[in-house]
């Protein structure tokens, strides 16, 4: 029992490949209580991406996350305990980190160092400045960053559902393919185009189309974005990624879902695309979460007319 306790006991190296491993898969499961479009989610995605960078390095070896202006910090980083007065070890910046793994991993291309370098600069602004780099973004982000995640995984040997979940990690794949489809692009063309006709066209009949448009997209069922060709209300709609969540809120009954978008519609210019892939290259791709709002009385009156019988145990 002495033996056990005391392996139990042992502290994992703080920048070992298993501590920084865990530590990216602990914000990963704290990101995903969110939805992508939510601030939080995006703040925690640039954690979960250092510490996945941080990991990688570490596998090659964890010197190399040591700050060498000191030499105590690489003999920390090799397991040594420092004996420097208040000592405090000292690791790379993330930017070195990632300019590292560069040279190291193929994967781990030059586009992706750049996404990576560019996401975690949105962290720093958020943390460090009074800018709100994260709220009401459009996370069109989310295909480089699976890649990224993707590329770092691979190399210490684990998958996407090993971060987010075997069901999640299918919605990263369809989101990482659309990514990669550059035919896709192509939609940003028929955009351009919708565009010009929409800005030739008379000023009162685009004022009146864009009462209508916003008028039809606030009775209809999908998710209201701004189109990417006349700025006009529009619509996604999509396919749901996850189970329906129901809180209670006093009389109310409110029932979130992920959506992954399959298509889009604006009535204002008449712009229509299709496809999570066309989706992605214009910035629509992301998921989105759908709320619905019930009285509970009438919500769990349909529920029972829905499922279930008269329950008639009369004697």
């Amino acid at each position: 029992m002495t033996e056990d306790k005391g392996a139990a006991s042992k502290a994992i190296h703080p920048w070992s490949e298993d501590a920084l491993l865990m530590k990216a898969q602990r914000y990963a499961e704290e990101m995903r209580t969110y939805s992508p479009e939510d601030w939080q989610y995006g703040l925690l995605s640039t954690f979960v991406l250092e510490f996945l960078a941080r990991a990688a390095l570490a596998k090659v070896g964890s010197a190399l996350l040591a700050d060498s202006s000191d030499w105590n910090n690489i003999y920390y980083a090799l397991g040594g305990a420092p004996k420097a007065s208040k000592f405090i070890p000292r690791s790379i910046d993330v930017t070195s980190v990632i300019r590292r793994l560069r040279d190291i991993i193929p994967e781990f291309t030059l586009e992706q160092e750049g996404f990576a370098a560019q996401h975690l600069n949105r962290r720093n602004e958020e943390l460090h400045t009074g800018s709100v780099p994260f709220d009401g973004a459009n996370p069109a982000w989310l295909g480089p960053y699976y890649q990224a995640c993707e590329s770092l995984l691979k190399f210490l040997g684990h998958g996407l559902s090993s971060l987010v979940g075997s069901k999640d990690a299918k919605t990263a794949d369809a989101i990482i393919t659309a990514f990669r489809d550059e035919s896709a692009k192509a939609v940003m063309k028929t955009i351009a185009a919708h565009k010009t006709v929409w800005d030739a066209s008379d000023a009162r009949d685009r004022e009146q189309a864009s009462h209508q448009a916003s008028a039809w997209a606030t009775r209809q069922k999908g998710h209201r974005v701004k189109c990417p060709s006349c700025s006009n209300d529009a619509l996604l709609t999509g396919d749901p990624i996850s189970e329906a969540q129901l809180r209670i809120e006093e009389d109310l009954i409110v029932e979130t879902q992920q959506y992954l978008p399959a298509r889009f519609e604006c009535i204002a210019c008449h712009l229509k695309i299709a496809g999570l892939s066309q989706l992605s290259a214009c910035g629509l791709g992301a998921p989105y979460k759908s709320t619905s709002t019930y009285n509970a009385a009438d919500y769990y009156a349909d529920q029972y007319a829905a499922g279930f019988e008269d329950d008639n145990n009369e004697y």
